[in-house]
């Protein structure tokens, strides 16, 4: 099986490519800036903000793979925290390139090299269906995952193509310590900084990177698999809350915890 991950030098990227380079039946390739040496996984060059990068590495990979790719998974990704008022348009159009346009581009490019029976994974997050206050930019990127996983599904479903999209929650990786900030002015006290710090003390005590990995190679066997898969049980229960309650319950919930 040949596999594409997006976003493999670090984190869930790194620790999924790892799972799959395992099993010797199948062929790893790694997209992403960083270098990276490990057994079993070809890394490729590639910024998914460049849509000539991924041309030519999707190139790359089609002629040494006879026109096939079985299973890409998209989780390449960054975050900006801060007020909305506070960021500067290149940080926004950053974080949507990034994060949703790459995962488009990338989702485009390996498109006409799929057949039935392959599956796309997009990797969102529990920010997606709720929205973290001074994160929000963040969440309308991930919430924009699961719409565009769900828009896909089913125009791939007369090709026989599965397409689902794995949740974690906080998640104990490099991305905490790499998450961009805007610069605060002090406009709203110190509402910010005491949210940006909650969320990434959660993170640090989160789960392990290959406790996500493991989700997303289980994920990746099903014969038919849900439109999403939330990692850990407490994080599950939290969206079906979400589901239920009233929408200015959850909203004020969440103001509680991270407002």
């Amino acid at each position: 099986m040949v596999v594409v991950i997006t976003g493999g030098s670090s984190g869930i990227g790194l620790e999924t490519a790892k799972i799959f380079a395992k099993d010797k039946q199948n062929i790893v390739y790694a997209l992403n800036r960083k270098e990276i040496h490990e057994p079993g996984i070809n890394w490729i060059k590639c910024d998914v903000t460049n849509s000539i990068d991924i041309s030519n590495a999707v190139s790359e990979i089609i002629t040494k793979e006879k026109n096939q790719i079985n299973l890409l998974i998209n989780n390449a990704g960054m975050g900006i925290s801060g007020a909305i008022e506070y960021h500067s348009e290149s940080e926004i159009r950053k974080i949507i390139d990034v994060n949703l346009l790459g995962l488009v581009n990338v989702t485009r490019a390996v498109l006409p090299y799929m057949s039935r029976g392959n599956k796309i994974i997009n990797i969102s997050s529990v920010a997606g269906p709720i929205s973290i206050p001074f994160q929000t930019m963040y969440s309308v990127t991930k919430a924009g995952i699961l719409a565009f996983s769900n828009g896909l599904r089913n125009e791939l479903r007369p090709l026989g193509i599965k397409v689902t999209s794995v949740l974690p929650g906080d998640t104990k990786t490099g991305f905490t310590a790499s998450r961009e900030k805007s610069v605060d002015n002090g406009r709203y006290g110190d509402y910010i900084s005491k949210s940006v710090s909650k969320m990434e003390k959660d993170e640090s005590n989160g789960v392990p990177a290959i406790k996500v990995a493991k989700k997303i190679f289980k994920v990746s066997k099903k014969k038919n698999p849900n439109t999403y898969y939330v990692v850990g049980s407490s994080y599950r229960f939290l969206v079906f809350l979400s589901r239920i309650l009233p929408k200015r319950l959850v909203n004020w919930i969440i103001f509680k915890i991270y407002g």
